[in-house]
């Protein structure tokens, strides 16, 4: 007997071609080149303003203050937000927050290119774009379904772009930087804004499902009606409001004094350049560990999300050290594939396992409490650093991280969730009953 041709695919090939049909169409091609392209800004975004900000005269406090301006505007609307994507078109209000970000983000190149720039500006410009942010992010997690099938296999494919992005952005930023200037930066962020609008342009939704979005009136109380309705909904599920708990914590010590602390560390030590090399190869890790999350598909999504956590320690703990580059650009590779992981395990639980009809009010309930604490951490990562130095910041950083993701699995809800699809398998199997022995033979 002769084997298959070679014009016919091998049940893998077959299987491989299934998942990137349940993936890949010309819609989801635009929201994956829309969200590349913005993080690709957005990375390049902390290396202007430490660069910027120090060149000006200004200290880590100072940066970190700039970020948290637009961390708290995020955090503070981002729940109204997804009022309103639950009860408008999110593509619209995704491309109108765009176009607004376009705007501030050249109006700050104009800024750093005349030399004129002074704290309270730059924190007015974050601020706006941390509530165009807030009215964009809601219908990131409902659109993501509307595109493709393969939920996690569709979230892995923008995780790895996103993590190219971030990749790129911060070395092109060092470049920019040292061969122009931070006005360059902003400038180049700028024009990030309008391609993404531009996809979103071209981008064509499906309709919604029938009763998918159910709009209870119109007005203050109908609005305040579905705020309610959206935190009864997250207060119910105790594997969400959990994971936003302890993420908190890891918001004031870990995340938040990170972010600011390295990039005024790295800048005034190494340089710029040798910052965006430290970021680029945290994007690299994050780029593996979505392709890890794409392959890989755990039953227990939160518990093998919050084990690979773990490496996000090797980040703060190895510039706090005062290690060498290579170790700090390898502890930065190790923080990418864990926090990268865990994104798609999460962003996957979300989407899976709350209904349409709220998904939007629930998604931004978890951006809000996720980032809540965020402001509050960069905020006090100036005087902490100058209290206790930034290296011992860092250091309790690092070891926080391990206390985080013990915390995490130690939460039932959250170390037992099963994936959707594994929980229907396993319901229709028990429908099944099992065959007798004659039935057998």
């Amino acid at each position: 007997m002769t084997g298959p041709s070679s014009s016919q695919p091998t049940p893998e090939g077959a299987a491989g071609a299934q998942a990137a049909r349940a993936v890949w169409s010309r819609d989801f091609a635009l929201f994956f080149v829309a969200r590349a392209i913005a993080r690709l800004g957005d990375t390049m975004l902390p290396v202007a303003l430490a660069a910027g900000l120090l060149q000006h005269g200004y200290g880590a406090g100072a940066v970190g203050v700039s970020m948290a301006a637009t961390a708290a505007a995020f955090a503070g609307l981002v729940v109204f937000g997804g009022v309103l994507a639950d009860r408008f078109s999110t593509r619209k209000l995704m491309i109108g927050a765009d176009l607004v970000r376009l705007g501030t983000q050249a109006l700050a190149a104009g800024l750093f290119f005349s030399g004129h720039v002074v704290l309270w500006q730059v924190c007015a410009i974050g601020f706006v774009n941390g509530v165009a942010g807030a009215v964009f992010q809601p219908g990131v997690a409902s659109t993501v379904p509307r595109l493709a099938s393969d939920i996690q296999g569709a979230n892995g494919a923008i995780r790895v772009a996103e993590s190219a992005a971030q990749l790129a952005g911060p070395a092109v930023a060092g470049l920019l930087v040292g061969f122009a200037s931070p006005g360059g930066v902003f400038a180049a962020h700028a024009t990030t804004y309008g391609i993404s609008a531009l996809c979103l342009l071209l981008l064509r939704l499906p309709p919604l499902a029938p009763g998918s979005r159910v709009v209870t009136g119109r007005g203050t109380k109908a609005f305040r009606a579905d705020l309610v309705e959206g935190w009864r909904e997250f207060r119910s599920r105790q594997w969400l409001w959990g994971v936003i708990a302890v993420w908190c914590v890891y918001m004031i010590a870990v995340w938040g004094p990170t972010v600011p602390l390295v990039a005024t560390q790295v800048v005034q030590e190494h340089g710029p350049r040798v910052y965006g090399l430290v970021n680029s190869a945290l994007g690299a890790g994050t780029v593996v560990g979505g392709l890890l999350a794409l392959r890989l598909r755990p039953r227990r999504m939160l518990r093998a999300g919050a084990i690979a956590l773990v490496g996000f320690a090797a980040f703060p703990a190895s510039v706090g050290a005062g290690l060498g580059v290579p170790a700090m650009a390898t502890g930065a590779a190790v923080a990418g594939a864990g926090m990268s992981f865990w994104g798609v395990m999460w962003a996957t639980s979300v989407q899976t396992q709350v209904p349409p009809d709220v998904l939007n009010r629930i998604h931004a309930y978890d951006v809000a409490g996720s980032l809540a604490m965020m402001p509050v951490g960069q905020a006090l990562a100036g005087p902490a650093a100058s209290a206790v130095g930034a290296d011992h910041v860092l250091l309790v950083a690092g070891a926080t991280s391990f206390a985080v993701c013990a915390a995490l699995l130690l939460i039932p809800a959250v170390r037992g969730l099963v994936r959707v699809d594994a929980a229907a398998a396993g319901s229709n199997r028990a429908a099944v009953p099992e065959p007798s022995r004659a039935q057998k033979g």
